[in-house]
């Protein structure tokens, strides 16, 4: 699995050495090599090396990779430049359009947000193709746990934008009083009309950064 350098690497170093990532690193391992998954290995960590520790104003938290060929890039939501955009990046994009009127894009590669400081992180990192979920439960969860209290530990303002039971879920372990929390409904069509629409998170979260003193982010892709 790809190293880390900088920040994640001086913040997530003790996770190396744990038996759970032990255990997570040879099942990883044997996936790759006896299966098709997501993303490849070389970019498994693309969402830790675009935006280092130091950088993150906002986090996004995803479920797992997407499982079809050639749309994962170690991105959560995120997929490669020409790629056909899924359902719930259209989503997303409708409510940032609504929210703080950015034109909707013909892409969706989030590269642009990752590199202004938004983590696009995933609770799973890898997937099996075509099996939604395959590997939840080996250990990913612990590790992108400790990238979240990491980033908790960060002293200025950031952003966690929760989506979905499964990101909602990691609520409790956001604990300092200088971030902000923003929960919704997941952006799949499955549940957008039940919360994520109208959310306005994308307005929520630069008017924090900015009532604190920090710049807002783009949102716009074009």
């Amino acid at each position: 699995m790809a190293g880390l350098t900088g920040g994640w690497e001086r913040a997530l170093k003790e996770e190396f050495h744990k038996d759970y990532y032990k255990k997570l690193y040879s099942f990883v391992k044997s996936e790759y090599q006896s299966h098709i998954v997501y993303p490849p290995a070389d970019k498994l960590f693309t969402a830790l090396h675009l935006t280092p520790l130091e950088s993150v104003r906002a986090v996004i938290l995803g479920q797992d990779p997407y499982h079809e060929p050639g749309q994962a890039m170690g991105m959560s939501f995120s997929v490669p430049e020409g790629v056909e955009i899924p359902p719930s990046l259209k989503n997303i994009y409708k409510e940032i359009h609504e929210d703080v009127g950015e034109k909707i894009p013909d892409t969706g590669d989030l590269t642009k947000w990752a590199e202004q400081g938004v983590l696009l992180l995933n609770a799973v990192l890898t997937v099996r193709e075509h099996e939604a979920n395959s590997h939840k439960g080996k250990g990913w969860e612990e590790f992108t746990d400790a990238i979240i209290k990491a980033v908790d530990k960060e002293d200025r303002p950031i952003v966690f934008l929760l989506w979905g039971r499964n990101a909602r879920d990691k609520r409790d372990i956001i604990t300092n009083p200088g971030h902000l929390v923003l929960e919704a409904a997941h952006p799949s069509p499955l549940s957008a009309y039940n919360g994520f629409f109208g959310c306005r998170h994308f307005s929520k979260c630069n008017r924090f950064l900015r009532e604190n003193g920090a710049d807002e982010i783009d949102w716009g892709i074009v």
